[in-house]
């Protein structure tokens, strides 16, 4: 039906979860134990046999809402796949107007997509920022029909209302 997370001590998730299963059996729902997982540190010892035969998750693999929330596995794969989801749009814009592909670009592709990542785990220094930075600017070129200089790629990252394409760059700036 719906996934839920629960946290606390052992005791409370483990008493959490009897009620879960129990108030489940009134409206014919069961628990897939199957699906069950278990985020605690490698060391962590849970006495309770219900929460035993949960599976343990590691902290780098652990994700909510479709973003990771802690540097690893899971940000690594996330942002490896806006990155192929942008080059993959931007294959696509190509067969729509100007115009039209560059509000797309602006309001859908390139910054909902990396601030939810961003919001949720630090990826300042994380290489796959430098690779999507890089496939915007090869978007911004490939639908201007133009190749930009560095002043011109920061003049595109202004917003409109300053003379700017609002297309950002996620670049560090040193």
């Amino acid at each position: 039906m719906a996934d839920v997370n629960l946290g606390g001590t052992v005791k409370t998730v483990a008493s959490d979860v009897a009620e879960i299963i129990r108030a489940g059996k009134e409206i014919v729902l069961s628990l897939n134990l199957s699906k069950c997982g278990l985020i605690a540190h490698k060391d962590f010892q849970v006495d309770d046999a219900l929460l035993q035969s949960f599976h343990r998750v590691e902290f780098a693999d652990i994700s909510l809402l479709g973003a990771p929330l802690f540097p690893g596995v899971a940000l690594d794969t996330a942002w490896n796949d806006r990155c192929e989801d942008l080059a993959r749009a931007v294959d696509r814009l190509s067969a729509v107007g100007s115009q039209d592909a560059l509000i797309l670009l602006r309001s859908s592709f390139s910054a909902p997509k990396v601030l939810h990542l961003l919001r949720c785990c630090s990826s300042a220094d994380h290489p796959s920022l430098s690779r999507f930075d890089g496939l915007l600017r090869h978007s911004v070129q490939q639908i201007t029909n133009s190749n930009l200089s560095e002043i011109q790629r920061i003049q595109a990252s202004l917003p409109v209302r300053d003379g700017g394409l609002g297309i950002r760059s996620w670049r560090l700036e040193v």
